[in-house]
């Protein structure tokens, strides 16, 4: 046994001693040179190339990295053996990702790359202002090197939309209002938000179907048009207005609208809004894919119609209509004698050069009374799209029934289905005045659908008695009559608006 050990003791002084004699014969850096020539020979005859994603990039945290992270969660099978589990703040739903020195291949446009995770415990670290993490993350990219010009020009700009539209599925949206009289929030921001929990669908809105899949193809081609608004020059927006009498479904409309895209909305209330750089300052701190909504904009502020603010207030030639306009406040619905929000203001922040300072935005606008609004507000480019918001119709109603009381067509007696449809047009009931009908009753269908039955009655005879009948092509006929009464006065407001700037520079070269 004493052999043993001094044998043992004798390889190892040998073993020692040869060290000793390699590491002054070959020093440190010498070593290290000989490794990185190494690796670089054998790149060189290498088919691959590889690219290091860190998570910390000097002190910032890698964008790309966490770009990555999303969207291998999206390619990783949830049938994995081993998975890593997140949920992030404000977020719906949870993300499966690669685990700690894990690897998957992706394939993108017909080529095959590698990903992985690699995960390393930090060195200990020195003095800084910013502690760092004690494990070093990052992931590996390996391409081939004849597509590493196709992988870095289209590859990487892919993988940053993915985890953009993932990151938007999966958080909660939010609802914006603009902190009042243009006061700033703990972190400087003009906007005030909550989280967005109304539960509106298309499926559940009550309008005709037709319609709402007229609407809802529109925004999709909205949402993907990005290249087709590149090629054509304009700005990615677009504009939706909203009108019709109280009660018939506008605000749910809007978040149908934001629950169908996913987009975040910004109500915007003109009446702490000062002047109109507020304004462009407001439309600045908006994000991206999200709905800008103005409720109720015929009474928010004075942007009437400038026919009827000329019939009944006579404005003197040397005032001028600019002047009159540059009024914003104390008139309409609204009294706010601070504010100085102009028309034109207002036109810029849907569709002058501030209005593109962002992407992928809507403008909602809604009003009770279309009539009152000025033209310049209602034209294509700034509101695209005008949908009218009617009375409940019978194909609205069909979809009310089905929501309070969890009726079909087909468990509905054919004679009742035949007398609703016969009174609901000529009742001029609005979709909330019936909901409220069938909300008492949800739970007796029965006696819900009768009393339905007998309020439509009622209201059709007083209607029919006061001499107050739909006409007989329906909604859409009224609708068209709105707009072609709107179309008539627009040319005459723009010869006015002519003749009013004739009649300045005349009266400007009788002055000088």
């Amino acid at each position: 046994m004493r052999e043993y050990w001094t044998s043992l003791a004798s390889v190892l002084g040998v073993f020692a001693f040869c060290q000793t004699i390699l590491q002054a014969v070959f020093p440190p850096e010498l070593r290290f040179a000989s490794v990185k020539l190494f690796h670089r020979v054998f790149h060189c005859f290498s088919t691959y190339c590889y690219f290091d994603i860190t998570e910390i990039d000097g002190v910032n945290t890698n964008e790309l990295y966490n770009a990555v992270q999303l969207y291998l969660s999206s390619s990783v099978s949830i049938t994995g053996n081993r998975l890593s589990l997140t949920r992030a703040v404000n977020s719906s739903g949870f993300t499966f990702g690669l685990a700690n020195n894990d690897s998957i291949v992706d394939t993108f446009n017909g080529v095959n790359v590698l990903w992985e995770h690699v995960v390393t415990q930090r060195q200990a670290q020195t003095f800084s202002w910013r502690p760092l993490p004690d494990e070093k993350r990052g992931f590996t990219l390996r391409i081939k090197k004849k597509d590493k010009s196709f992988i870095l020009n289209s590859y990487l700009d892919y993988i940053m939309e993915k985890a953009s539209d993932i990151r938007r599925k999966n958080q909660d949206r939010l609802l914006y209002t603009n902190s009042r009289g243009g006061s700033l929030d703990s972190r400087g921001h003009p906007w005030e938000s909550v989280p967005f929990k109304h539960p509106s669908t298309f499926d559940t809105l009550a309008m005709d179907p037709h319609k709402k899949k007229q609407i809802m193809e529109d925004l999709q081609d909205f949402a993907n048009g990005q290249s087709f608004y590149h090629k054509t020059g304009r700005a990615w927006k677009r504009g939706y207005l909203l009108y019709g009498p109280p009660g018939t479904g506008k605000s749910s409309m809007i978040a149908a609208m934001a629950n169908f895209l996913g987009y975040d909305i910004y109500d915007l209330e003109l009446t702490e809004v000062h002047n109109n750089s507020e304004l462009r300052k407001l439309l600045m701190k908006t994000s991206s894919k999200s709905i800008i909504v103005i409720e109720d904009i015929d009474c928010s502020i004075n942007l009437t119609n400038r026919k009827n603010n000329n019939s009944s207030s006579s404005v003197s030639a040397s005032t001028g209509y600019y002047d009159s306009e540059i009024r914003g406040g104390g008139g309409g619905c609204a009294e706010e004698g601070g504010n100085n929000i102009t028309l034109s203001g207002l036109l810029n922040f849907t569709d002058g050069l501030w209005s593109c300072c962002g992407s992928e935005r809507i403008f909602v606008f809604t009003t009770n009374h279309i009539e009152k609004l000025d033209p310049a507000l209602l034209r294509s480019g700034r509101m695209d799209m005008h949908i009218f918001m009617s009375y409940c119709s019978f194909p609205a109603l069909k979809i009310l029934l089905k929501n309070y009381l969890g009726c079909e067509e087909c468990e509905l007696e054919e004679p009742i289905l035949k007398r609703l449809e016969e009174v609901v047009d000529v009742a001029r009931m609005t979709p909330a005045d019936i909901s409220e009908v069938l909300i008492k009753n949800r739970r007796k269908r029965e006696k819900a659908v009768e009393e339905l039955l007998e309020t439509l009655k009622l209201r059709a005879e007083m209607n029919e008695k006061n001499g107050v009948l739909r006409v007989t092509n329906g909604v859409e006929e009224e609708e068209e009559q709105e707009k072609r009464a709107l179309d008539s006065e627009s040319p005459k407001q723009e010869s006015e608006i002519e003749d009013n700037c004739k009649e300045e520079e005349e009266e400007e070269e009788k002055i000088k």
